[in-house]
């Protein structure tokens, strides 16, 4: 049986495939790709069917991370169902997921720097501009997620 993680955030064009295609590396570096289903999605409308921006594309590239044929897709009321980490970047995409899934009674609902000792939300490089932070919190993120996972 494979564990299903959902990364998301406000528009799923730069964090949230971001930290679905470093958990995807993540997991396949640790020969446990068949262990995992990972995807992302948006809280919001603003980019559906849009690929992943190019700066984030760029950030990944770097880290030879590829993110070919992702498109973004709305989170829904099913996924709660569906997926068993509902991982968000930051408290306005938890508020947002809570809202959506009228709160969370399975406890799936987490934000992804909460595995890294917590405290701390994923800036959105949309706005900061800052690709390279977003990347580092990203894999701090996922390492620490996986890490707590596979223990």
């Amino acid at each position: 049986m494979s564990t299903k993680i959902l990364f998301v955030c406000h528009g799923n064009i730069c964090r949230s495939p971001m930290a679905e295609f470093v958990m995807k590396d993540l997991v396949a570096r640790e020969g446990l790709s068949e262990s995992f289903v990972i995807a992302s999605a948006a809280t919001s409308r603003d980019e559906l069917g849009n690929c992943v921006y190019g700066p984030a594309r760029e950030v990944l590239s770097k880290h030879s991370i590829g993110c070919e044929g992702k498109r973004a897709r709305l989170l829904t009321r099913e996924d709660y169902e569906e997926w068993d980490y509902i991982v968000g970047m930051d408290e306005e995409n938890r508020r947002n997921m809570l809202r959506l899934f009228d709160g969370d009674p399975a406890r799936k609902v987490s934000l992804l720097l909460d595995y890294a000792g917590g405290g701390r939300e994923v800036a959105d490089p949309w706005y900061t501009r800052r690709f390279d932070i977003a990347y580092r919190d990203i894999e701090e993120g996922c390492t620490a997620l996986l890490e707590a996972l596979v223990s």
